[in-house]
C-alpha cells in the first residue's frame, strides 16, 4: 500500500471537509495535514469548536474521529513531506499536470494538496510542487466540486492497492458452514 497524505490548503466548507475525511478513511489515507483558514475542531472557542464538530460530522459521519490529522502551515507541511521522501503532487489544471483518465503510475508516497474551492491554489504554492494532476472535463464546467474531486484523484492514486480487497471483505464478512 502507498503511503498517502492530503493536504487541505484553505477549504472554506465544513462540509466539503466532513467529506474529503470520510473519502480519507475509505481509501486508506494516512493522515490529513489541516493548512490555511480549513476550519477543523482544533481551531476557536470551544463553542465554536462543537459547531464545527456537529458541521463537519454531518458528512464524514465519524471519519473525523478515525483519520490521523495535524495542522501545519502550508510551506511547513511541503517542506516536512518532501524530507520525509514524499512526492508533493497539487490536483490543479496547468500546462504541465497529468491527466488522470491516462492512468498515470505513482510512487509509493504521495502528498496530494487541495486547493480553495472557488480560486484554487495559488502559484506560488503550486511551484513547490513536484507535480499537477489533472481531471479531464467533458462539460462547459471547468472543475467538480473539491470533495468530488478528491474522490476521483484518490480513486485513481488507490486504486493499484485495491484489487482483491473486496474478496478480503467478504470472508471477514461470511458466516461459517455447519
Amino acid at each position: 500500500m502507498k503511503q498517502l497524505t492530503v493536504i487541505l490548503y484553505n477549504i472554506r466548507s465544513t462540509y466539503n471537509v466532513g467529506a474529503i475525511l470520510r473519502t480519507c478513511d475509505c481509501l486508506g489515507v494516512d493522515e490529513v495535514i489541516f493548512t490555511g483558514y480549513t476550519p477543523f475542531i482544533d481551531k476557536g472557542l470551544p463553542h465554536e469548536q462543537g459547531k464545527l464538530e456537529k458541521a463537519i460530522h454531518k458528512t464524514a459521519l465519524g471519519a473525523e474521529q478515525m483519520v490521523k490529522w495535524r495542522r501545519l502551515e502550508i510551506d511547513e507541511a511541503i517542506a516536512t513531506l518532501k524530507e520525509q521522501g514524499y512526492k508533493v503532487m497539487a490536483l490543479e489544471q496547468g500546462t504541465n499536470s497529468l491527466n488522470l483518465a491516462d492512468s498515470p503510475s505513482f510512487d509509493e508516497k504521495i502528498a496530494l494538496i487541495l486547493g480553495e474551492e472557488v480560486h484554487g491554489i495559488p502559484e506560488e504554492i503550486l511551484a513547490k510542487c513536484d507535480q499537477l494532476l489533472e481531471i479531464p472535463m467533458l462539460g462547459q464546467k471547468e472543475s467538480f466540486n473539491v470533495s468530488v474531486a478528491t474522490g476521483i484523484a484518490l480513486w485513481e492514486i488507490t486504486k493499484p492497492c485495491l484489487s482483491g480487497t473486496r474478496e478480503y471483505l467478504r470472508k471477514q464478512t461470511e458466516s461459517p458452514q455447519s
